[in-house]
């Protein structure tokens, strides 16, 4: 059985992680300054990300919207824009929901998005962990290739009794001038505030995880969130917390800041220098 089905527009998005470094040059730079060349590519792992985040995001709120509509228990008011087709094949135990971004694309929260999202799971309410896994399909982020076939373990209830979704963030993107990295690791969502109210505006979540980023060129960055990443949806950035970034001869902590919801963060080198940044 095929069910088209539309969520209305909302204003959750996680993390856009992109840095602005008032030194740095754009992607045809030739600034051989290696500090310029780490912080560019820290640039652009941000970018993926951002990517990561956007993919959870469409993903989740896919499969509660669905959820929420089969057992009836609570309305969940998801975030996925019009402009997106949804199609659900239900079979008995088994769900298959495309998400259909079309070839022109669609603006999901201010990125245009094309292709399409394919994922499944094995329905059973009463478990407590349920494995969602998806492909993308022909699949651009603001014109980035973005390959990718992956899972998301949802756990109903963690060791804080609290619901928790735990990304394997195996990906690729190519962006359109050739550049390309990878990434691999897993975060971790845990669903800290909100959940089961059908309010979408109380929903805050926190982040953890660790995870590798390698370029082309072999060069490979690794992160590790130190204090958990704080989100809150009515905010369009994590208000706090805090990850370790670490490559050959370079390295630091990024911070959020203490609870403000602004585009503030700094940036601290292992030499202790301590710059702002600026989130786009």
């Amino acid at each position: 059985m095929k069910n088209s089905n539309a969520f209305k527009k909302g204003t959750l998005i996680l993390l856009v992680l992109s840095l602005s470094f008032t030194s740095c040059s754009n992607d045809e730079a030739t600034d051989p300054d290696p500090q310029s060349q780490d912080t560019t590519e820290v640039q652009r792992s941000a970018e993926i990300d951002q990517i990561d985040n956007v993919l959870g995001d469409l993903v989740i709120d896919a499969y509660e919207a669905q959820e929420s509509s089969e057992t009836g228990r609570t309305t969940y008011n998801g975030d996925i824009p019009d402009c997106v087709t949804i199609t659900v094949v239900a079979q008995q135990g088994y769900r298959q929901i495309t998400l259909d971004f079309g070839s022109e694309g669609c603006l999901v929260n201010e990125h245009l998005i094309q292709g399409q999202i394919i994922f499944d799971y094995t329905r059973d309410p009463e478990a407590q962990e349920i494995t969602i896994n998806y492909n993308l399909v022909d699949f651009y982020f603001d014109a980035k290739n973005v390959i990718a076939s992956r899972t998301i373990l949802k756990e109903l209830s963690n060791d804080n009794g609290n619901p928790q979704f735990t990304h394997d963030l195996s990906i690729t993107v190519i962006w359109p001038n050739g550049l390309q990295a990878s990434r691999e690791g897993t975060r971790i969502r845990e669903w800290v505030e909100g959940f089961g109210s059908g309010v979408f505006s109380d929903n805050v979540f926190e982040i953890t995880g660790d995870w590798t980023a390698t370029f082309v060129n072999g060069n490979t960055h690794t992160y590790e969130v130190i204090v958990p990443l704080r989100r809150e949806v009515i905010c369009y950035y994590f208000v706090s917390g805090s990850f370790d970034v670490q490559r050959t001869n370079f390295g630091g902590i990024f911070d959020f800041g203490d609870g403000a919801c602004d585009n503030q963060a700094t940036f601290t080198f292992n030499n202790g220098t301590e710059i702002p940044i600026t989130l786009n």
